[in-house]
């Protein structure tokens, strides 16, 4: 069962583009392709170094507050060494699960290296997430009814109601998910001291308040995660204006924060599926066109892809200095013998 849903999830992802493919044709995914230009990929390029320092910087964070040991250099290493990994391997994750390895085997603690990066990716998508809401709710944007220049019709209301229920949905799920932890976290500590899922709910637990929480933690990583979101948000728009777009930022910010929230989900390959999906219903229900969105989510694929380059670069120079760390080794371990037998 494990190996048919690590099957089903990349799956997931070839049916959405195959129906948009059958629903817009090409054209969009070609006309996208052919509106890059090296100016995007200069500023997508610059964006992303932003926004892998942050993230890094997010990573720092949690792992010295777990108990860790991580400077920001490695981290940056690793964070770029993961995006590409991200953004060419099935599910979108396979990266951020190497680097909690690597970190884990380098610290001592596998298990700690794994829940570093959990959280850190945990408490990125939460602000995510509430940055996302606010938006809908507050924004001027096409979907909501205070945009400039709107005029109030059955597809506006239709727009409106779609925002606010979202924005209801994911307030619900916030509340339902705090409230359903309080719940087992108050069962753990009265009886479940012998209970596997007790000592992992507890461990959760202690980690949420160290690692991310903390005193010294948890501005540091909401600040982090605002810049990462405003960064992806801005690669977004580069994209939308590469695949000619002409909506105002303010109309933009909210259908990229969507089309964000969406990439989350594990159900893509190499990172494609779901974003396009959500593009062309964001797009669609803002009045911009679906084929729009999907050529704007492809612009975006390309330009992460060009961006996170760097780390297909660090992953080449890992695997040559391999090999060259364990001769290392071995032959210092030879000398350390050598010396206690002399």
């Amino acid at each position: 069962m494990r190996r048919y849903r690590s099957l089903l999830r990349p799956l997931a992802g070839v049916v959405i583009l195959g129906i948009l493919l059958r629903q817009l044709g090409a054209g969009p995914f070609v006309d996208a392709l052919l509106g890059i230009d090296a100016r995007s990929l200069a500023a997508a390029t610059l964006l992303a170094a932003l926004t892998t320092v942050c993230g890094a910087w997010r990573w720092v964070l949690v792992a010295r507050g777990l108990g860790g040991e991580l400077s920001l250099r490695s981290a940056v290493a690793e964070c770029y060494r993961s995006q590409f990994l991200n953004v060419t391997l099935p599910g979108g994750v396979m990266g951020d699960v190497n680097r909690g390895v690597r970190h884990g085997r380098d610290g001592g603690d596998l298990g700690r290296g794994l829940r570093s990066v959990v959280w850190e990716r945990s408490a990125g998508q939460v602000v995510l997430v509430a940055l996302t809401l606010g938006a809908l709710l507050l924004l001027p944007s096409p979907l909501h009814p205070t945009s400039p220049g709107a005029e109030p019709s059955a597809a506006a209301g239709t727009s409106v109601s779609s925002s606010v229920v979202v924005a209801l949905v994911g307030v619900t799920v916030v509340v339902l998910v705090v409230v359903l932890v309080a719940v087992v976290v108050g069962r753990a500590e009265r009886g479940c001291d012998r209970s596997l899922a007790g000592r992992a709910v507890r461990t959760a637990v202690a980690d949420v308040r160290a690692g991310v929480l903390g005193r010294h933690t948890w501005p540091g990583v909401v600040a982090s995660s605002a810049v990462v979101v405003a960064g992806h948000v801005g690669t977004f728009v580069v994209a939308a204006r590469s695949a000619g777009v002409t909506a105002p930022l303010l109309g933009l910010a909210p259908l990229a924060l969507v089309v964000l929230v969406a990439m989350g989900l594990p159900l893509n390959v190499a990172g494609w599926g779901p974003r396009e999906g959500a593009a062309a219903w964001a797009f669609g229900t803002a009045g911009l066109g679906a084929s729009a969105g999907v050529g704007t989510a492809v612009v975006y694929g390309v330009l992460v892809l060009v961006a996170s380059l760097p780390g297909a670069v660090l992953l080449v120079v890992a695997g040559r200095a391999g090999p060259a760390r364990a001769d290392a080794l071995n032959a210092h371990t030879l000398v350390v013998e050598g010396s206690a037998r002399g």
